[in-house]
């Protein structure tokens, strides 16, 4: 997943994560050629030191210690890969507050894309959703100033602000020749990361929008409102959405996933250590009892969501239907540092469980399926993926692009959706639906 920051929150969006893991200090003990390696650093070090002070008496204006600190910090992170950044304490708080699922804020996710801060979508349901804030745009204004030069935490801590107060955006817009100014009162925002619907009256229809810590509860609350709504011999399956979900909480990925599952490896994290490397496995017990289940995906499904999807492809328990999706498969540990904020680092790899790795390369789909674009979004609504991320871990020479994320609005235009449901229904057919059982040979 990209870096990206929810306003919602004005905190940090995570990808596969495992929070709260700290880095042990190590010791400076080893060979000779560690130590000429070590002393080289601490010379480096001095470099810095020497830098540092050199700004600090001889720049045009006395700076702030703290935040020249910070942007060294921020540098020397955000040079590592798209993932790894710094947050201060407050944007260490609110990254909390958000993976939470309740928060205060407008209600729109943003990253830093080529110098400029973009808009990835407006979360359902929000201030920003309402007011009409579109993905891609590109915030320019807030409040009639110019945001030009901020960073993202900058930026995003300007947009923040008590509950009932309003704030104007200004951005640019693909095809408006004018800028586009949006008025937005902040709220406070809860997010239901489970959505669902009986769709007739055969098929459970459920859509996960990130994984925040209410996910696998929202998705239990799903299966039991359809086993109440949905009569056993009628109940034709069931369709898992992960559509534009950016990711978020590992232990909630490998919940969701364990939730379909019997038994076997559902995802396993690989470090720079080997004795790092860790399994996760599933539980015995179904909950959605067998029945056929397809998992939709596009360019903008990412990280966390991409577990899910790998998973029960994998194991032969779903059809993946769509696009390709995003490509994100590294890990990022939270590392708190005391008082002083948090670090969000990318420590590992992620496989499925056939031992693929899909960074930069994403899931693809036993079932192709590329929704009609129109004619005002065509070329708009593709993602670059992570292999168009600049500074992106490498995997090999097959890396491969994102794809379309483009979802219509009305159900009856969404090509994907309704191609999932007339196959659970069996009014077409594919041969990659259901699923073949998994060789005994397969790992």
């Amino acid at each position: 997943m990209m870096r990206k920051v929810s306003l919602v929150l004005l905190g940090a969006v995570l990808g596969a994560s495992a929070a709260g893991m700290a880095l042990q200090p190590r010791a400076f003990f080893g060979s000779a050629a560690e130590a000429a390696g070590n002393a080289d650093t601490y010379r480096q070090l001095n470099l810095f030191g020497d830098v540092f002070e050199r700004v600090r008496s001889d720049y045009v204006e006395k700076p702030d210690d703290a935040k020249l600190i910070e942007s060294a910090v921020n540098g020397m992170l955000s040079g590592l890969d798209p993932h790894s950044s710094f947050m201060d304490a407050k944007a260490f708080k609110d990254m909390q507050t958000q993976t939470s699922g309740e928060f205060g804020g407008l209600g729109i996710e943003v990253q830093m894309f080529e110098n400029q801060i973009r808009v990835e979508g407006a979360i359902d349901d929000t201030p920003a959703a309402r007011a009409g804030v579109r993905a891609k745009d590109i915030i320019t204004e807030l409040d009639g100033k110019s945001i030009q030069g901020l960073s993202l935490n900058q930026a995003v801590e300007k947009m923040r602000g008590p509950v009932n107060t309003p704030i104007e955006l200004t951005v640019q817009r693909e095809g408006a020749t004018e800028p586009v100014k949006i008025k937005i009162v902040r709220d406070v925002i809860r997010i239901r990361s489970v959505k669902f619907n009986v769709e007739g009256d055969d098929i459970g229809y459920i859509r996960v929008s990130q994984f925040n810590q209410q996910t696998f509860e929202g998705l239990k609350k799903s299966l039991e409102d359809f086993d109440q709504k949905i009569a056993k011999d009628k109940l034709k399956g069931y369709v898992l959405d992960l559509r534009n979900n950016p990711g978020g909480l590992l232990d909630q990925a490998i919940a969701v996933s364990d939730a379909f599952l019997e038994r076997g490896e559902i995802v396993s994290t690989r470090g720079r250590n080997p004795d790092e490397s860790q399994r996760f496995n599933a539980r015995s017990g179904d909950l959605a009892k067998g029945k056929p289940i397809i998992v939709l995906v596009n360019g903008g499904s990412a990280s966390a969501s991409e577990i899910v999807a790998g998973a029960l492809q994998d194991h032969r328990r779903a059809t993946v239907l769509g696009t390709r999706s995003f490509g994100k498969g590294s890990v990022q540990t939270i590392i708190p540092l005391g008082g002083n904020g948090a670090i969000r680092l990318t420590t590992a790899r992620y496989y499925t469980p056939s031992g693929k790795s899909i960074q930069a390369k994403g899931i693809v789909p036993d079932i192709e399926s590329v929704q009609e674009i129109p004619e005002d979004v065509k070329g708009k609504d593709e993602t670059k993926g992570e292999a168009g991320l600049k500074g992106h871990l490498k995997n090999g020479d097959d890396e491969a692009s994102g794809s379309s994320a483009y979802v219509p609005a009305d159900k009856k235009d969404d090509k994907q959706l309704n191609y999932a449901l007339d196959l659970l229904r069996g009014i077409q057919s594919n041969a990659n639906f259901p699923p073949a059982a998994k060789s005994s040979s397969a790992n």
